[in-house]
């Protein structure tokens, strides 16, 4: 990746519906230079998605949280099969298999603290598998919009 690369990548981050005319009229390439690399970038798998954002507020999930989960016994089988499990749950955004103390960290958007609670206690605390888990609430959620390769 060269510095046209990285500006078109950051250019579709920031908006990934663009025309390619104006992607290249901001990044200072022909039409036809600017179509040749986005393709590569794509081809080559720098580029793997184009996503709408959705206003969980707006529809109807105000309320996000992050939940850390430990699981027993600690085995490969058990965590996969719990990250697999929480992935088909509707409250779930993301879910994060991680090192230390716990094993997994889930990002939840649900409509009230009620039903944050009621998911806890309905749909994770009754797996056999958990060993134990600590849940915060998110009061912002900032994201950056553009992420780029470091060295």
């Amino acid at each position: 990746m060269d510095e046209l690369d990285s500006a078109l990548v950051r250019e579709l981050q920031v908006d990934g519906r663009r025309s390619n005319r104006d992607l290249a009229a901001t990044v200072g390439v022909a039409p036809s230079t600017a179509l040749e690399r986005t393709r590569a970038l794509w081809r080559n798998g720098v580029l793997v998605g184009v996503h709408a954002e959705a206003d969980l507020g707006r529809l109807g999930r105000p309320v996000q949280a992050m939940i850390t989960v430990r699981l027993r016994p600690q085995s490969r089988a058990v965590v996969q099969g719990f990250r697999d499990f929480v992935l088909t749950l509707p409250q779930v955004l993301q879910v994060f298999v991680t090192t230390g103390s716990e094993d997994l960290l889930v990002h939840v958007a649900v409509p009230s603290t009620d039903a944050l609670r009621d998911f806890v206690l309905d749909a994770l605390t009754k797996r056999r598998e958990v060993a134990g888990l600590r849940t915060e609430v998110v009061y912002e959620h900032v994201r950056n919009p553009v992420v780029e390769r470091l060295g």
